[in-house]
């Protein structure tokens, strides 16, 4: 008969930390009728992270060319960049084949339409704020934009 010490079998949780021993769990649980027992094995828990990979791979070293900078982008002043209101897909023209509302050079009104973005199958006609020359075309028709990404710089 198995050796009990206050209702609790001991042999069996002897045979359950036995076979937690023999095949390298960290825990087990057994119940047999009304009664329930959880053996756990309290070791030394470590918790690997594999190293992450750089987001870039390194540029092999060139032994005689020189790298020559990259040309600054230009500065633009905000107040002169229309920005896109929300996300979607920008065109340039109201229909397909058809002539674009603007191109660099020309004047515009205030309230003139630049450009549509789809969003949500909804087309919006997208207004210029002011009154000048279309100076900078910044997307392309048919290209997806972001909510304030520059679209057209107007001085």
């Amino acid at each position: 008969m198995a050796e009990k010490k206050n209702g609790i079998d001991q042999a069996l949780i002897r045979d359950l930390a036995n076979i937690l021993n023999d095949t390298d769990l960290t825990e087990i649980e057994v119940e047999q009728d009304d009664l329930r027992i959880r053996v756990s094995r309290a070791g030394n828990t470590q918790y690997v992270q594999a190293p992450m990979a750089p987001a870039y791979a390194p540029a092999p070293a060139a032994a005689a060319a020189p790298i020559a900078a990259a040309p600054a982008a230009p500065t633009r002043n905000p107040a002169n960049t229309i920005s896109a209101p929300m996300v979607g897909t920008v065109y340039m023209a109201p229909a397909p084949g058809a002539r674009a509302f603007i191109e660099v050079g020309a004047t515009v009104k205030e309230g003139q339409t630049l450009l549509i973005i789809e969003a949500m199958k909804t087309m919006n006609q997208i207004p210029a704020p002011k009154s000048g020359k279309v100076v900078e075309i910044l997307v392309e028709d048919g290209s997806p934009v972001e909510y304030g990404q520059a679209l057209v710089v107007v001085e």
